[in-house]
């Protein structure tokens, strides 16, 4: 089974300085059919005016990944982390017992695009942790693998049994990804145009999979997206 949530059909937030795409359910948007994708709770697509951001507010017992698209965010938490992610980096959080942070757009022209996603953890009351990473040294048409509960390849641990890749395409390149039996997969389109087992998608939109014994993904252009394999 393979259900597109298209772009456009996202819940839609705007105020002065952040303008914001929801897939799920989230702050003043709420839709019953769309609260989660089993450990996936959050991905929220955020624009970011210069010189603009979260002020500092607290999470717990939530995994938390930012995936920078363009521009800078500059970081600072209560355990210490004084930090700036750029594109080809991610950061992940465990909230844990508690944590409180802040995130800004430190730059005074440049518009700070990303996604914001929460994961729900397995395990809860962990103790808070913090982990930043590049990524952007692979070729093209390659799986990277960014965050898992159990970690290779330079990839940060997240407290959920979820695998977190990325991966570019070029025009004509493919990508081919097996289901493990009981497994779901969520495919973020991040740029660009896909072609998931005869599906169409679009930079925005998404796919839950389920049921399917595997996928091939190619692009007629150029893509990036997230794949989320997810318990």
């Amino acid at each position: 089974m393979i259900r597109l949530r298209p772009s456009a059909e996202r819940g839609y937030n705007k105020i002065d300085w952040l303008e914001s795409y929801h897939s799920f359910s989230f702050s003043s948007y709420f839709d019953r059919n769309h609260m989660n994708f089993r450990s996936l709770r959050v991905i929220n697509e955020d624009w970011i005016q210069p010189n603009s951001g979260f002020p500092t507010h607290p999470h717990d017992n939530m995994e938390i990944i930012t995936y920078l698209i363009e521009g800078r965010l500059a970081h600072k938490d209560s355990m210490g982390n004084v930090e700036e992610i750029q594109p080809g980096e991610i950061q992940c959080m465990s909230a844990g017992t508690g944590i409180t942070h802040s995130e800004y757009n430190p730059s005074s022209t440049e518009v700070t695009h990303l996604y914001q996603i929460w994961l729900m953890p397995a395990e809860k009351n962990i103790q808070p942790g913090y982990q930043q990473i590049r990524y952007d040294l692979a070729e093209p048409g390659n799986l990277v693998l960014l965050a898992s509960q159990n970690p290779t390849g330079g990839a940060v641990f997240i407290n959920q049994d979820v695998d977190l890749y990325r991966a570019e395409l070029n025009q004509g390149q493919e990508v081919k990804f097996d289901l493990r039996p009981g497994r779901g997969i969520w495919l973020q389109c991040v740029k660009g145009t896909l072609d998931v087992n005869g599906e169409s998608m679009q930079t925005g939109d998404a796919l839950a999979v389920e049921d399917e014994p595997g996928l091939v993904i190619t692009t007629d252009s150029q893509a990036e997206f997230l794949l989320f394999d997810l318990v």
